[in-house]
Formats: C-alpha cells, structure tokens, sequence
C-alpha cells in the first residue's frame, strides 16, 4: 500500500496558523518562536518534507526515476540500467542511479529518502533483503518495483528471474560435456543470488548421485573477479592430487565476474580451458562473448528485467490501484568455447 504524501495544508491545520506561516517558518523567514516551534513540531509529528524542488511543486511530480542497485559498476546493472533509461525516457522521465553499496541500512535509507520528492518511483535492485527493507518498501511514498525475489505474501511489484534453475541448466550441460566433479564457486551465501544459484548447484549435484555437494563448494568473498580470481586459487590448491594433477574436470561460477577471476587462476597454474576445466558462468554480461576463451554463461536476461521493471513501475505510477504484479524471466543457457569439451566422450555428442 502506498503512502499519501503529507501536505503543506495539513501542516498548517495541525500546527493551528496559515500556510503562508507554515512557508515562512520553513523556509526559514520572518516568523516567530513560537510559530517556527508549532510548524516544526507538525511537520515532524506528519512525516513532511518539502518537495525537491520549485517545479515538482508546480507539476505534482518530479520527472524523475529512482534506479537503485548494490553495485553501479557490476556489468549486469549497466545492462539494467540502459533498458529502464530507455523505457522511462519514452515517458518524459529521467532516470537518477544510486549505489547502495551492498549495505541494507543504505538501500532503506534511500527508499526513505523517496519522501524527499526528487523521484516519481524507484526500481530496485537489491542483493539482501531483510525485514527492515520490506517495511520501507511497503511504506514508501511513492511506487517502488523490486528486481529480485520477496516472500510470495509481500504486496509488491517485483521482477524475478530463477537463478537456481540457471545452474541446474549449466550442471546438467557440463555432464552432457562429460564432466563428472563438477565445482562451484559461490559468492556471498548470505545474499538472495548466492542462496538462490547454492540451491540449484546443490539440487543438481544431488540429482548426479553427490551425497554432500558442499565438498566440491568454494565460498567467495564478493561477486568480482577479484574475489574469483582468489576463490579460484584456493579450489585449484584443494583439489590438487599429490602427483599433481585435477581432481576436479568442471566448475560453476555463481555469476560471471567470478567465471572470469576463476579462468585466470587456471590460466595461470598452467591449466587448459576447456580441456582440463571446463567453466560456466551466470549472467551473460557481454565480456563473456568476447572473452579468450568465450564464456558459456546462463542468461538472466537482465535486459528484459530491466524493460519490465520499468514498464510496471510506469504502469503504477498511472493506476497506484492495480493489483501487485510478479513477472517471472526465465534463465537461458548460452554455450561457448569456456565448457565445450576437445572431443565428445564416448556415448556424448556435442549439442
């Protein structure tokens, strides 16, 4: 449900004067003690903050989208980022892009700041969530469409992709390479894509006879290539034999930030990929086509999340009435030279 906006008129009926007083006493121009101290106190007991700016007070509206992401760096929200952009424009909006940091209290402290009016609505793009996030998306003031998944009983218009299927598609292509010990690098298990793409590695792992799938898991410190790079050292160490060879044929990457991290540590230990390590990555940001080798990756389309997101949020902003919306992009494997085995094993054929 959204929350009504309090107005310069409800601040001067609680606070008992006229909103030329209400004005002047905000504004900071001639008013007296008492009058600054009624207003004030009004204004804080309403929740009122003045709008952004001259126009959004002649409009009603401020012309702009909010887009909030945890990383305005990462390729994924780039991509996100220029298909809302161009869905919006269409529109007359702006968009403004704000980074959160991968930190909740930034991403609540921003949604709470949409009562500021320096936005119409806000797409957000969050890696955690928490109760607290729910409460400021549910009280926001103005509409907010989440890129990501909520609990199923929360109002709110969300655009959701299933990364866990993404990575039983991508363990069930390296058997179908004939890959038996398939690893996983994951990264943060403590975000929604690093619990979602540790279920599915875990399922499909299940599903080919493993009985602890985490034997085979390596935890990475961020969704980066740095982060890739040194998880991927560490599980090349582990699953070293003591004559010096692999125990390990294949991996999954949790996103393809860390596929590539994980290609350079192989590189540089003086493996071949794909010959002696296959590596899938999630996301198909576009380096993956042009990476040496190319990457094969699970699509999350982030492109047509984007569109979604920002043809709903347009859509609230017209009818605030309409019923919560959950639109669901499904993954789709890409393959490239990174997972393609040199010669098809017996019984296998190469798709």
């Amino acid at each position: 449900m959204i929350r009504t906006r309090p107005t310069l008129n409800q601040v001067a009926e609680l606070a008992g004067v006229s909103i030329a007083s209400v004005s002047r006493a905000l504004n900071g121009r001639s008013a007296s003690a008492n009058t600054v101290e009624r207003v004030r106190a009004a204004a804080a007991e309403l929740g009122y903050v003045p709008d952004a700016t001259a126009r959004s007070l002649k409009l009603g509206h401020a012309l702009q989208i909010a887009f909030a992401v945890d990383d305005v760096g990462n390729p994924v929200y780039v991509e996100m980022m220029r298909a809302i952009e161009e869905v919006v424009r269409k529109s007359g909006y702006r968009l403004v892009v704000s980074s959160t940091g991968s930190r909740p209290s930034e991403a609540i402290d921003l949604v709470n700041s949409l009562s500021r009016g320096y936005a119409d609505g806000m797409i957000i793009s969050p890696l955690r969530i928490t109760d607290d996030l729910i409460v400021a998306l549910q009280t926001a003031t103005v509409p907010v469409v989440v890129i990501g998944s909520l609990p199923q009983d929360i109002d709110i218009d969300t655009v959701q992709t299933d990364s866990a299927q993404g990575v039983v598609l991508a363990y069930q292509h390296l058997r179908d390479m004939g890959r038996e010990r398939i690893a996983f690098i994951n990264g943060p298990a403590d975000t929604t894509p690093g619990r979602a793409r540790a279920r599915g590695y875990g399922e499909a792992a299940r599903a080919a006879g493993s009985s602890d799938p985490s034997v085979l898991t390596m935890p990475a410190t961020d969704f980066t290539v740095a982060a890739g790079l040194d998880a991927g050292r560490e599980l090349l160490t582990r699953h070293r034999a003591t004559d010096g060879s692999l125990t390990i044929d294949a991996l999954i990457a949790a996103n393809d930030l860390l596929a590539l991290g994980a290609i350079h540590a192989a590189v540089e230990s003086g493996l071949d990929v794909p010959g002696d390590l296959a590596i899938v990555g999630v996301d198909d940001i576009e380096i993956a086509s042009v990476y040496n080798p190319t990457l094969t990756s699970v699509s999350l389309q982030s492109a047509a999340r984007g569109r979604h997101a920002g043809e709903i949020l347009l859509q609230r902003i017209a009818s605030p009435g309409m019923s919560a919306r959950r639109v669901l992009v499904p993954p789709e494997l890409v393959v490239r030279a990174s997972s393609k085995s040199p010669t098809p094993p017996s019984g296998r054929v190469n798709p």
